[in-house]
């Protein structure tokens, strides 16, 4: 799982969503926020364990129901149509910023908060939502490179690598457009962050000079290629995907490049308008905790907000799995990619060109 794209795919529909209003409310609730029996939750598939959920019914007796989406852009549409009965949702990082900006999730009340000192020094006061005044982290991964050492026959370090021509037709870049910019842009020393014109097109241009070495761009069984050797290298998304590669096979790592690498993180918002948010704090307060926590890396092979889950992760070898729990020394310059507003059309220029080539 967790091959879906982490770059900002939702923005592609910032100006339909801007247009809509959102008008949400919890069910299962009292107007009062308290006794509520039952609570609603929209949620990336397989984020949240089985074992999460029942613990959390049985401590509370509330009945939880999850749905789930596929992508950040219908969540957030979801939302914006009104009246979605969801309380609690499951942003990425961007998507915080869409959400905050539509007005569809709550401002944290941080007095009912139990545990909230338990997050790990980076997602505390994020870029994408500062004070976490919408937003509690939940789980993260990164962005980085997959590759086979049997089929390149070196070590990897970083994106340069992945312009190499002694690997033609045996790499792959994830199909994402802003995924692919990110190693666009830092394999040339510049911010995946920016918004600058120029450096954009500086990136668009060192895509299109990659193109001719690609076997393709894949978001789906790239993986499965590298792993048996019919890809080198790929551009790769953290998480149990990659994660069962390295572990299936000796020769497959997973690695932050030395340029930069990218960081997302999925969080957990309370939906404005809801009434049940005496559930919703439940739900935040109980997730806070190290011991729920460290099964989201036991029972779904994610990595954990959590600083002190990952002591009672019971499978160490998955925290020190690189492809779920990236070393801290390699994140020095991974960045978190954040929604690029007007710089968006850049991009699309760009990668339609680049397709195009």
């Amino acid at each position: 799982m967790n091959t879906r794209h982490r770059a900002v795919g939702a923005v592609l529909a910032v100006g339909v969503l801007s247009a809509l209003t959102a008008c949400a409310s919890g069910a299962g609730t009292d107007s009062a926020g308290g006794g509520s029996s039952s609570l609603s939750i929209y949620a990336w598939a397989g984020e949240i364990p089985d074992s999460v959920i029942s613990g959390f019914e049985k401590e509370t007796g509330i009945t939880v129901t999850v749905d789930t989406f596929d992508s950040n852009e219908t969540m957030i549409s979801k939302l914006a149509a009104g009246n979605s009965g969801y309380d609690i949702v499951e942003p990425s990082q961007y998507a915080v910023q869409l959400l905050v900006d539509r007005n569809l999730v709550a401002q944290i009340d941080k007095s009912k908060l139990e545990g909230f000192d338990n997050l790990a020094e980076k997602f505390v006061d994020p870029s994408f939502d500062p004070d976490n005044a919408h937003a509690i982290p939940w789980a993260w991964g990164t962005t980085g490179i997959l590759y086979n050492q049997a089929c390149t026959g070196k070590e990897i370090t970083g994106w340069a690598d992945m312009w190499d021509p002694a690997y033609s037709g045996k790499i792959y870049m994830l199909d994402n457009m802003l995924s692919a910019y990110i190693a666009g842009l830092q394999v040339e020393g510049l911010s995946a962050t920016t918004t600058s014109q120029d450096d954009i097109e500086k990136a668009t241009q060192k895509l299109i000079e990659q193109k001719p070495l690609l076997a393709g761009y894949n978001s789906q069984n790239y993986a499965d290629l590298v792993g048996s050797g019919d890809a080198c290298i790929a551009e790769a998304y953290s998480g149990t995907t990659a994660a069962k590669a390295v572990m299936a096979n000796s020769d497959v790592h997973y690695i932050i490049p030395e340029e930069g690498g990218t960081l997302w993180t999925d969080s957990f918002s309370v939906v404005e308008g809801t009434s049940n948010t005496d559930a919703a704090y439940k739900w935040l307060n109980y997730t806070l905790r190290p011991e729920v926590a460290a099964l989201l890396t036991d029972d779904a092979s994610l990595a954990s907000t959590n600083a002190g889950a990952l002591e009672l992760v019971k499978d160490q070898s998955l925290v020190s799995n690189p492809a779920i729990y990236a070393p801290a020394d390699s994140l020095t310059k991974s960045e978190f990619i954040v929604d690029p507003g007007a710089a968006l059309s850049y991009f699309q220029d760009g990668w339609t060109r680049l397709r195009a080539s």
